[in-house]
């Protein structure tokens, strides 16, 4: 598992006997790579690169904890984005070969119980497969009372073009959609596919979503747990360019499919442990 300084972050780097890869920032924990074994990239990042820290790029698989969007005193995604440390109790799901995979942790700082007066740990541990790429995450309470949470892995895929993409597995549900002052509808689609700004919550989705790239005749298998929820983004060309972290033509090439707890917070008891017990992130390419 080296760890070395890229674009000047200390980064993880991740290899697989299979031939894939994937690079890790210690800052927010932060997938920036994902490489398949014929080292075709699978993670889309902004064209617009940050290269100063506390803000971190867009783009990759990042950890949004304990609360999604810009509420009080919060950053955007929570206490996550920030440097976090190789973590000295290892996930039981490590294999043989560490070049594979890592463990990290964050804990609560003073600073951060004057925003949120709660004390916790977050751990993530990720896991390089032939094919795959395993994100699990576990939230421990280290408080003497009770605190709820809402949790998200943001996961930027790459595709070849937004408008050839379809998404299957959530068909059918309930949704939140942001551009509709959160109303809540009932997806009529057989098929989620793309021509313009899109932001949805689905709720009480399937542990399987499916992203079907036909340019690049590529299916990414998103494979969750725990996490019943699904955020589905794409800013579209106005947006894109009203986002200062994002190239004005960088939402051709990606589409954000996110794992989540958002409707219903996980509450924690003083010393409990939320974990993820299967494995949240699986993608594969067909």
């Amino acid at each position: 598992m080296p760890l070395k300084i890229a674009d000047g972050f200390p980064t993880i780097l991740l290899t697989h006997p299979s031939g894939s890869s994937a690079q890790v920032l210690l800052y927010g924990g932060q997938v920036v790579s994902w490489k398949n074994e014929r080292r075709e990239e699978l993670l889309f990042m902004s064209s617009k690169t940050n290269s100063k820290l506390p803000k971190a790029t867009r783009g990759g698989i990042s950890v949004c904890f304990p609360k999604l969007g810009n509420l009080g005193s919060l950053e955007l995604h929570g206490f996550a984005r920030r440097m976090w440390s190789l973590d000295s109790d290892p996930s039981p799901l490590s294999p043989a070969n560490n070049q594979s995979s890592v463990n990290l942790v964050s804990k609560s700082t003073d600073e951060d119980l004057k925003i949120w007066p709660h004390s916790f740990e977050l751990r993530l541990h990720i896991m390089l497969g032939p094919g795959k790429l395993t994100l699990i995450p576990r939230v421990r309470n280290t408080d003497k009372k009770a605190f709820s949470f809402v949790f998200a892995l943001c996961n930027y895929l790459s595709v070849s073009d937004i408008s050839e993409v379809r998404v299957e597995g959530l068909e059918t549900l309930d949704y939140f959609d942001n551009l509709s002052k959160r109303d809540r509808f009932t997806e009529q689609a057989d098929a989620i596919t793309f021509d313009g700004k899109f932001e949805r919550v689905y709720l009480s989705t399937p542990r399987k979503i499916a992203v079907i790239d036909h340019e690049k005749k590529r299916t990414f298998e998103l494979w969750k747990d725990k996490m019943p929820d699904a955020v589905v983004w794409n800013p579209w060309d106005k947006k894109a360019k009203a986002l200062p972290d994002l190239g004005d033509e960088d939402y051709q090439s990606m589409l954000c499919v996110d794992s989540a707890a958002i409707e219903t917070p996980v509450v924690l008891k003083p010393f409990e442990e939320w974990k993820v017990l299967k494995e949240p992130h699986q993608s594969s390419q067909h």
